[in-house]
């Protein structure tokens, strides 16, 4: 039985992030303090201390509570190791030097105290979409974890125009603009309304990472209130 559950061991890199696996993000609090998805720590050893993270401020308050957009975050701090996941999706790592990414509020997972964050509109996204399309940037320099709902592309945004759809846009480099594009006549080939007649475009210099799904909406509405809910999430507070 020792050697079968020897491929489960935890894994000993020492750097402050790393994947345990695929789905499983290790975090070493000696070297970083973070903020993560709220009910995302699925286990940890040490002394460690959560907290609800806050708004981060008046301004950031306040576009939440027009935007719509964002993840309710605690903050994590202490001695040891904390493992966080969301429901067993993908986790990738990107580390940031004096750099800026925006990221779907629902696909961020944690990042480090060496990174601000602000909530971003999508030009050209208020007049359809009631009020508008809003993601999160995040800059500085640290790491970010991001999830998944399965292995995504990673788009050259110069090679060619690009288009995804606003859910399965998971996050997007500095030098990226992005806008809307609608195209009515995708409804009559579809039959129904749907969210393919809305697409984000992406121009300029830099990659797009789209996801194989539209995100767990379901899973998401049938958790508890601590998680993420889609694209209209609130960080509460």
């Amino acid at each position: 039985m020792q050697t079968t559950l020897a491929q489960f061991n935890e894994t000993q890199s020492q750097d402050a992030f790393a994947l345990q696996n695929s789905k499983l993000l290790k975090v070493r609090l000696e070297a970083v303090t973070i903020q993560a998805k709220l009910g995302s720590m699925v286990a940890y050893q040490g002394d460690v201390a959560f907290e609800h993270a806050g708004s981060g401020g008046l301004g950031r308050m306040l576009k939440k509570a027009v935007s719509g957009e964002g993840i309710e975050l605690m903050k994590v701090t202490g001695s040891g190791e904390v493992f966080l996941a969301d429901t067993a999706q993908d986790i990738h790592l990107l580390y940031l030097e004096n750099d800026l990414i925006t990221v779907n509020g629902p696909n961020l997972l944690a990042f480090d105290s060496g990174i601000d964050w602000d909530i971003k509109r999508v030009e050209g996204a208020s007049g359809m979409m009631g009020g508008g399309l809003f993601n999160m940037s995040l800059h500085g320099t640290g790491w970010v974890a991001i999830i998944s709902d399965g292995p995504p592309v990673r788009l050259d945004v110069a090679a060619a125009p690009t288009f995804a759809d606003v859910q399965a846009a998971i996050t997007w480099s500095s030098g990226v603009t992005t806008g809307i594009r609608t195209d009515f006549k995708m409804k009559n080939l579809i039959g129904r309304a749907s969210g393919e007649s809305i697409q984000m475009s992406f121009a300029g210099e830099g990659w797009v990472l789209v996801q194989p799904s539209e995100g767990r909406v379901e899973a998401a509405s049938q958790g508890s209130g601590s998680s993420s809910r889609g694209l209209g999430s609130l960080l509460n507070g």
